[in-house]
């Protein structure tokens, strides 16, 4: 089912009214990493069932609870899980936790994802930080159909979909953190099944350094709103051809259980700074 703005305002009507003070900043928590919304204080946690039209979350890895609470003095927003076009769902429903946020009164989202490496170079339970994506979700973007001006324009801009401030300022979260970053290009596809060996290397062609099956919708609406985007992927497997071996989703959450900590100290670096 299509949410429409009075569903996202009714939504996050319901959010504000649960909350003593409101969040800047949403952070969206991918496969695996949700361990996050853990580690807030003064945390206000909600389930996705009990926020007015919000979807919930069938995937392993994906808990469906937005929390609100503490980091390093900053409060925040994190959506413990999401929903992806593969499990039937139209744009407008995967977008809706991100224009929900934009309506409680944040200024800006991390996204973050699993993904899979194609760039050669990079290791399993690396860090890299989106500067650009490639939309392979054909005909799939949230902004088709009918435009409703009280979310944004009808041609949005999309040359620094991923702010150039928050990309810097989480390379110096980092560096200041002794943890290893590397920057690349996310591309995005349907899913569910994990891709060929033959669409891998037509990907890197194209300049795709990882690969993932979600990000892209939630990023496109948030800049639809005016928010300022950063998004990260763990690198939790390389892409299929690059290893003689299988992907199974098992070794996902495996991976981004292991880089649990170096994650929440990027996230918590990165919110000190904002």
């Amino acid at each position: 089912m299509t949410r429409s703005w009075d569903q996202v305002e009714e939504a996050a009507a319901a959010v504000r009214a649960r909350c003593d003070a409101l969040p800047e900043t949403a952070i969206v928590l991918g496969s695996g990493l949700g361990g996050f919304a853990d580690t807030l204080t003064d945390a206000i946690p909600m389930a996705y069932t009990d926020v007015p039209h919000w979807p919930a979350s069938a995937i392993v890895g994906h808990a469906g609870t937005l929390v609100i609470g503490s980091v390093a003095g900053r409060r925040v927003a994190a959506l413990s899980g999401r929903v992806h076009l593969y499990e039937g769902h139209d744009p407008a429903t995967v977008v809706f936790g991100i224009r929900v946020m934009g309506r409680v009164g944040v200024r800006r989202v991390i996204l973050t994802n699993a993904a899979g490496g194609i760039n050669t170079r990079f290791a399993q339970g690396a860090l890299m930080i989106i500067d650009d994506h490639i939309n392979m979700q054909f005909g799939r973007s949230p902004l088709v159909g009918p435009n409703d001006e009280r979310f944004g324009p009808r041609f949005p801009d999309m040359t620094e979909i991923y702010s150039n401030r928050l990309r810097a300022l989480a390379h110096d979260a980092a560096k200041d953190k002794g943890i290893d970053v590397t920057h690349g290009v996310y591309v995005a596809v349907e899913g569910p099944s994990y891709e060929t060996p033959a669409e891998i290397r037509f990907f890197r062609t194209i300049g795709a350094d990882a690969i993932g099956m979600s990000t892209v919708a939630e990023a496109i609406a948030a800049r639809h709103m005016g928010l300022e985007v950063l998004g990260i992927s763990c690198i939790s497997n390389m892409a299929a051809g690059v290893l003689p071996r299988p992907i199974d989703h098992e070794d996902v959450l495996r991976t981004t259980a292991r880089v649990r900590g170096a994650f929440g100290a990027l996230l918590e670096g990165i919110v000190e700074r904002i």
